[in-house]
């Protein structure tokens, strides 16, 4: 056995009695690999990444042709590698399975293989370097922070798991190779989500944390003393349950075949997904294979109502988000009631035909050789229901007219200084709050961009200079660029140097690399005034629908979004800038409302986190949100510092939007004119969505 890495069967949870989730899920997909690998979300600390590389030394060898660099098997004459064809005198060699990584900032010609520079310069040939996918196939494919993919990766990696094959056409060859693997993919929440398209190619998904009992997170950290003190000593200790698990998943492999799914059982698992109201019928098909795989590993021939809810607690819970905000989970009550406490009954025998009973063209039931893609439904590759994660159906409705304020709550005294709320008795911190306001279901929003062009990571919103989108010129590769060879410009450079002998030489000076222009990724910060005159319970409804519906934009666009809100006496870092739009959204949901307006205050709070920002990532550019009614409260001054606040935001560059929450048939206009001052785009509430901006440009065309 290899004892590289932590042993499996020591990490708490994961003993072969006693499998988590976390384990179960591993272990299952490695026992039937047609299930389409594991997604295991949890927080940082909690062994993601050592359970994964553990599973290695758990999977029996593959064979492969000797000198094969595409790992094809020899035992399917289907299977053609790009280094063949090989004789059938071909020496064939055991190997154990491979684990690759893929790095979250890898380059498309890591993953896909490029052209080997080595013989094109040295032997002037054109020939194939294999990349990261060539590499896996047969293995795994671990993804640390799969979240954080880049979208040009994500679109790789969907192909390669719909296909089971990798074509490349580059560079002047021409190159297809399979690529079956186990995608395994780690992230953690808290930095983002992952694009729907991804999410559903992975088979199982396993909720991770860190256990609160103490005696259990004394024996994790006992147990890891151990390992670092002595990891030899300490793999001995685990080498029979090891060996014992490695046994276990290969005899479960060879009975999977065995394993019958009856027409009773399918209808069940049919019964449990349309219960669910998932999204497409691979959902289906996963759940009816990991059913198989479950009564494989628990030694039984047939699938049972235990294997059923099983797979159902491991395949359906990141397919039941109907809202890219909603928490992944499963409603277990539902799963009991609708399974019901009757197992499945068996399929009654067939009666035999002209041939006998074992005349397998009259044969009903599935044969000894069926695997569980045969039982569960179509192959994956030829699976019709391509899901494409659908669009959110709402966060709730808005509050009935009896939840509401009387009208009279909108109409609040004006002053230069005053508000409705300063004359109630305030609290120590001098802000009372509101019952929080609930945002109604959201919208589609115009789409705001950063003025200019950026340098930023590949995204979906603004216009950036970089390694993809369409070519627009060339440039000398300087240090650290990423762009690919432009080889007419690179001849042409060449070409412009006198010849020696009338040959045409290339220098390193003559290399050209491409320069496109495509979209970015930006840092979407919001500034939102929660104070007295924003209070008002549909304003506040309408303030939150459209923040919502922002930050669901900025989820489909990849984007980094952070929250700071200003009430009472100063102004509140809610949530620092982060990958998870989610989080976003649950603070914007507790966000209370009332007291003065601080309005300086929550732009030097803006100016601050964007100064910071700048300085951890100088080419993340920003786009700053200020969602208020301009209104500046808080004692003598409060107007004079706010702006004042608001020429120091405008001197940092930023593109800036003031979204204006002011509503109702009075109006002072004082966030337009705070817009102005900010040197910043002024949108009224209203006309956050896309639809509602359509229909003003119709009505001003008519």
């Amino acid at each position: 056995m290899r004892t590289s890495h932590y042993p499996f069967s020591a990490i708490v949870g994961c003993d072969a009695e006693q499998l988590d989730d976390l384990g179960l899920s591993l272990v299952l997909t490695s026992v039937s690999p047609e299930i389409g690998g594991v997604l295991v979300r949890g927080e940082k600390g909690t062994a993601k990444s050592t359970a994964v590389r553990a599973l290695t030394s758990l999977l029996p060898p593959v064979d492969v042709y000797q000198g094969d660099r595409f790992s094809v098997d020899p035992a399917d004459p289907a299977q053609r590698s790009p280094d063949g064809p090989f004789e059938p005198g071909t020496a064939v060699e055991s190997r154990p399975v491979r684990l690759v990584e893929l790095p979250v900032g890898a380059t498309e010609d890591r993953v896909l293989g490029s052209l080997h520079l080595e013989q094109a310069l040295t032997h002037g040939r054109v020939a194939y370097e294999p990349g990261l996918l060539a590499r896996a196939h047969r293995g795994l494919l671990y993804v640390d922070e799969v979240n954080l993919l880049h979208d040009h990766l994500v679109d790789l990696l969907l192909d390669a798991a719909a296909t089971g094959r990798v074509t490349v056409e580059r560079d002047g060859f021409s190159v297809e190779h399979a690529a079956r693997f186990l995608l395994i993919g780690t992230m953690n929440p808290e930095e983002g989500e992952l694009r729907p398209q991804l999410l559903d190619r992975f088979g199982l998904t396993a909720e991770v944390a860190a256990p609160r009992e103490p005696e259990v997170r004394a024996e994790v950290v006992r147990r890891r003393m151990a390992h670092d003190a002595d990891a030899d000593a300490f793999a001995g200790r685990y080498r029979e349950a090891e060996e014992a698990l490695a046994e276990r998943i290969a005899l479960a492999r060879k009975a999977l075949g065995r394993v019958r799914l009856s027409e009773a059982a399918l209808l069940k698992i049919a019964e449990v997904c349309a219960a669910y109201d998932v999204d497409g019928l691979r959902a289906d098909i996963v759940t009816a294979r990991t059913a198989v795989a479950h009564a494989a590993w628990e030694g039984r021939t047939s699938v049972t109502r235990a294997d059923i809810r099983r797979a159902a607690t491991l395949a359906l819970p990141h397919r039941c988000r109907r809202n890219p905000f909603d928490a992944p989970g499963l409603d277990e009550d539902l799963l009991d009631r609708i399974l019901g406490d009757e197992e499945p009954p068996p399929d009654p025998p067939e009666p035999p035909g002209p041939g006998g009973a074992d005349d397998p063209a009259d044969s009903g039931g599935p044969s000894e050789s069926d695997g569980p893609s045969d039982a569960g439904g179509p192959s994956e590759t030829e699976d019709p229901a391509e899901t494409s994660g659908g669009e959110p159906d709402g966060r709730g409705e808005p509050s009935s007219p009896a939840e509401r304020e009387p009208a009279s709550a909108e109409r609040e005294p004006i002053g230069s200084d005053g508000d409705a709320q300063e004359s109630r008795p305030q609290p120590a911190g001098g802000s009372p709050a509101r019952a929080p306001a609930t945002a109604a279901a959201p919208y589609r929003t115009r789409l705001l961009t950063a003025r200019g062009s950026g340098e930023g990571a590949d995204g979906r919103r603004s216009r950036a200079v970089g390694v993809r989108g369409r070519r627009i010129g060339s440039t000398a590769p300087g240090r650290g660029s990423g762009g690919s060879l432009h080889l007419g410009e690179t001849v042409r450079a060449a070409a412009s140097r006198p010849r020696d002998g009338g040959r045409l030489r290339l220098h390193p000076r003559d290399l050209r690399v491409a320069v496109r222009e495509g979209q970015e990724t930006n840092l979407i910060l919001f500034c939102v005034d929660a104070s007295g005159s924003m209070a008002a319970r549909r304003r506040m409804t309408e303030v939150k629908t459209a923040v919502l519906s922002l930050l669901l934009d900025a989820y489909r666009r990849r984007d980094k979004v952070g929250l700071v809100t200003f009430r009472g006496s100063g102004a509140e870092l809610v949530l620092p800038p982060t990958r998870s739009v989610d989080t976003a959204a649950a603070r914007l949901d507790e966000l209370p409302a009332g007291g003065r307006t601080p309005l300086a205050e929550g732009l030097t709070e803006a100016a601050r986190v964007l100064r910071r920002e700048r300085l951890r990532d100088p080419r993340l550019r920003p786009l700053l949100l200020v969602v208020t009614d301009g209104r500046a409260t808080g004692g003598p001054g409060a107007v004079g510092r706010a702006m004042a606040a608001a020429d120091h935001v405008a001197g940092l560059g930023v593109t800036t939007v003031v979204v204006d929450g002011e509503s109702g048939p009075l109006r002072l206009g004082l966030a337009a004119r705070l817009a102005a001052r900010l040197g910043a785009d002024h949108m009224p509430v209203g006309e956050v969505s896309a639809d509602a901006l359509g229909s003003a440009v119709r009505e001003r065309a008519a």
